[in-house]
C-alpha cells in the first residue's frame, strides 16, 4: 500500500508541476499577446500587426512546450514515462524551432509587401519585388518544412536505420524517385528562374492562350491568371519557361493602342485628326505622351484611318480605345455623314450615254424622300 501509495502520489506531483507549468504558460501567452497587440495597433506597427496575427494560435503550442520542457526535470515521473516525454518533448521542440524559422520568413515577406505597394501608378519596380519575395517565400517554407521533418525522423534511430539501407541501393532508388518528381523537381526550377529572370510578375497584364487577364498568384506548380471577366486560368509554372506568351507591362505599364476606322473619301482628315485631339484632351484616360491620325489604307470603297493613343496601362488603355472609337464615329455621323462608308454603283444606262457614272448612297429613312 505504501508503495501504491507512493506512487500515486508521484503521479499527483508530476501532474500538478505539468499542469502548473502548462496554466502558467497559457497565461504568459496570453499577457504577451495581448501587450504586444495593443503596442502594434498604438504605433501603427504593421509588422507587429502580422506578428500577432500568424504567432497567435501556433503560440498556444509552442508556450506550453516550452514550459514543459523547463518543467520536466522538476516533475518526479517514471523513468519509462520521462524517457517517452523527453522523446515527445524534443520533437516538439525541433517543430517549434522550424515554425519560428517559417515566421520570421512570413514577416519579412510582409515587410517587403508593406514596404513595396502595388496600389500606385508606377508600381513597376514593387511589382517586380513582390514576385521575387513571393516565389522565394514559398520555396523557403518548402525547404524549412522539409528539413524539419527529416531532423525531426533522424531522431528515430529505426528511420536512420532504414534511411542508411536505402543509401546503399541509392543508384535504384534515386532513379525511382527522380522520375517520380521529375514534374515537382521542374516547378521547382520554373519557380527559381521565374524569381530571377522575372518574365511574369505580380500584377502583370499578360495574353495567355489568347486569353488577356493580369497575374494574380505565382504558386510553387501553377500561376494564376485573373482574365478581364473575372475568370481564373490556371496555368503550370512551366508554361511560362517553355512557351511564348505576351507579357504587356514587362519593362513599363504605359502601352500605346490604335482604333481602325474607315470613311468614305469625302471625310476632311485634318478636321477629323483635331477632333480626335479634343477627344483625348477630354478624357481623363489619356496620359498625353502619344497620338496621331494616318491614312493607313485606301480601297475603292472606303479609306482607312488609324487613330493611335496611349494610356498608363492596359484597362486604361482599352477605355480609352472604346470612348474613342465611339466619339469618332458620334462626329462621323453628325458632322460628315455623307463621309460615311458609301457603296457606288454604275448604271448600265449611264454608260451607254456617255454619261460619268452615277453614285448610289446608302441615306437615312428621312431621307429617303430624296433619294435619286
Amino acid at each position: 500500500m505504501h508503495v501504491a501509495w507512493g506512487d500515486t502520489r508521484s503521479w499527483l506531483v508530476a501532474g500538478l508541476v505539468a499542469g502548473g507549468a502548462i496554466l502558467l504558460s497559457l497565461i504568459a501567452h496570453r499577457i504577451v499577446f495581448y501587450f504586444a497587440d495593443r503596442f502594434s495597433r498604438k504605433k501603427q506597427a504593421r509588422v507587429g500587426q502580422s506578428f500577432v496575427r500568424r504567432a497567435w494560435k501556433p503560440g498556444l503550442f509552442v508556450f506550453p512546450l516550452m514550459a514543459l520542457v523547463m518543467a520536466l526535470p522538476a516533475a518526479p515521473f517514471p523513468t519509462n514515462v520521462r524517457v517517452i516525454l523527453q522523446r515527445v518533448l524534443g520533437l516538439g521542440v525541433i517543430a517549434a524551432i522550424g515554425w519560428t524559422v517559417v515566421l520570421l520568413v512570413e514577416l519579412l515577406s510582409d515587410a517587403i509587401y508593406y514596404r513595396y505597394a502595388i496600389d500606385v501608378q508606377d508600381n513597376l519596380s514593387a511589382r517586380r519585388i513582390r514576385t521575387q519575395t513571393q516565389v522565394l517565400h514559398r520555396i523557403a517554407v518548402v525547404v524549412v518544412v522539409l528539413f524539419t521533418v527529416g531532423v525531426m525522423l533522424m531522431t528515430f534511430p529505426e528511420v536512420r536505420h532504414i534511411g542508411i539501407s536505402l543509401l546503399a541501393s541509392a543508384g535504384l532508388a534515386g532513379l525511382v524517385v527522380g522520375m517520380a518528381a521529375r514534374s515537382t523537381l521542374a516547378s521547382l526550377i520554373a519557380g527559381i528562374q521565374i524569381a530571377m529572370s522575372q518574365p511574369i510578375r505580380i500584377d502583370d497584364a499578360v495574353v495567355v492562350e489568347g486569353e488577356w487577364g493580369w497575374v494574380e498568384e505565382i504558386n510553387m506548380t501553377y500561376v494564376i491568371i485573373r482574365i478581364w471577366d473575372l475568370r481564373r486560368l490556371v496555368v503550370p509554372l512551366t508554361y511560362f519557361i517553355e512557351k511564348p506568351f505576351a507579357n504587356w507591362t514587362r519593362t513599363s505599364s504605359e502601352l500605346m493602342g490604335i482604333v481602325m476606322l474607315y470613311a468614305d473619301y469625302t471625310l476632311p482628315v485634318d478636321e477629323a485628326r483635331r477632333e480626335l485631339k479634343r477627344l483625348l484632351e477630354a478624357s481623363g484616360l489619356w496620359d498625353r505622351k502619344a497620338w496621331g491620325l494616318q491614312v493607313t489604307d485606301v480601297t475603292e470603297k472606303t479609306m482607312q484611318l488609324r487613330a493611335l493613343m496611349s494610356a498608363s496601362d492596359g484597362s486604361r488603355l482599352w477605355d480609352l480605345r472604346c470612348d474613342v472609337r465611339e466619339g469618332m464615329i458620334r462626329y462621323i455621323h453628325s458632322k460628315h455623314p455623307e463621309s460615311l462608308p458609301i457603296v457606288r454603283e454604275q448604271t448600265a444606262l449611264s454608260v451607254t450615254n456617255g454619261n460619268p457614272p452615277d453614285a448610289r448612297v446608302f441615306q437615312s429613312p428621312e431621307n429617303s424622300s430624296s433619294r435619286p
